[in-house]
């Protein structure tokens, strides 16, 4: 569908203001922009993975979300909603049910790449159709900045601290964009805030009102985590996307399709100065890091424009 920006803006938020989520956060941005694609009309039952949207959105019995709400296990968003699809189906042909319902899954990087990728893989499988969403911080926020399996090498967290044993967490960022599209789901994209936010508003259309499962992964900064100022979060997104760090791209009906190609492809420098979790990179002698950096980023990029069509 088309992207009209002062529609999808006027279009009624399905997450209240007043969370508890913290200023500069990109987690809430992310959940407004994949729920405001809902068309009007329809409804949604979320599923919420334990993490920080969680417990900054719900104190039982209330939640920030306008949609029927359902706080899982960290480990198993995917599986619950995949048990509500699954009954609402079987309603919906008894005729128990006649409002359209879709079914959206939030989970934080912890909850997704680690913790709940067994149950996310096994909804894949099977053929639910939902949306399952990551909002993507790098680490385990909520519980004090702990790496994950999605934390970027040589980043500054609490149980892999930049010093002088080790610099950083000392393994790759797993790709879980691909790692989805390898199970032949329906549509897989991968967006961030960047401009009038048109790329997150299509793939989280195309996600919703696509038949069968889908994922988004959506780079959402973390301001605690990634020590930026509250203020750059924008400009964060859009340098991880100009850098290629952080591509935009999508995969339908297993077509390969890129949504974004930079003019200019910037150093990847630029996109770490920004960030206090990366700042032992640019002391004297640690130029390697940022030019191991590099080189991934580039095998990354050149990677992907081959896959694309």
């Amino acid at each position: 569908m088309a992207y009209n920006f002062k529609e999808a803006m006027e279009k009624p938020d399905r997450l209240a203001s007043g969370h508890r989520l913290c200023a500069g956060c990109g987690a809430p941005i992310a959940i407004r922009g994949v729920l405001r694609a809902l068309e009007p009309g329809d409804k949604a039952v979320i599923a919420n993975a334990t993490g920080c949207v969680e417990v900054s959105t719900f104190t039982y019995p209330y939640t920030a979300f306008m949609d029927s709400y359902i706080h899982s296990a960290f480990e198993c968003a995917a599986a619950t909603l995949s048990g509500v699809e699954a009954a609402y189906r079987s309603m919906k042909r008894q005729g128990k049910i006649a409002d359209n319902y879709k079914f959206i899954a939030f989970g934080g990087d912890g909850g997704t790449y680690d913790i709940g990728f067994q149950s996310l893989s096994g909804a894949m499988e099977r053929g639910h159709d939902l949306v399952y969403v990551c909002y993507d911080n790098e680490a385990y926020m909520n519980t004090g900045i702990q790496r994950a399996s999605s934390t970027p090498k040589f980043a500054d967290v609490t149980t892999a601290p930049a010093g002088k044993v080790i610099p950083g967490k000392q393994q790759r960022k797993k790709n879980l964009t691909e790692i989805i599209a390898a199970h032949n789901v329906a549509y897989v994209g991968q967006s961030t805030f960047i401009g009038n936010f048109s790329d997150l508003y299509e793939k989280s259309h195309k996600a919703i009102y696509t038949e069968g499962p889908a994922f988004l992964n959506i780079m959402a900064p973390c301001p605690r985590g990634w020590r930026y100022a509250t203020e750059d979060m924008m400009k964060i997104t859009k340098l991880a996307v100009d850098t290629c760090v952080w591509p935009l791209y999508e995969v339908e009906d297993g077509k390969w399709k890129l949504n974004y190609r930079p003019k200019k492809k910037l150093p990847v420098e630029e996109f770490l100065r920004l960030q206090g979790r990366f700042a032992h990179m640019f002391k004297p002698g640690n130029e390697w890091m940022i030019e191991e950096t590099q080189a991934e980023v580039d095998r990354n990029w050149e990677r992907l424009l081959a896959k694309c069509e």
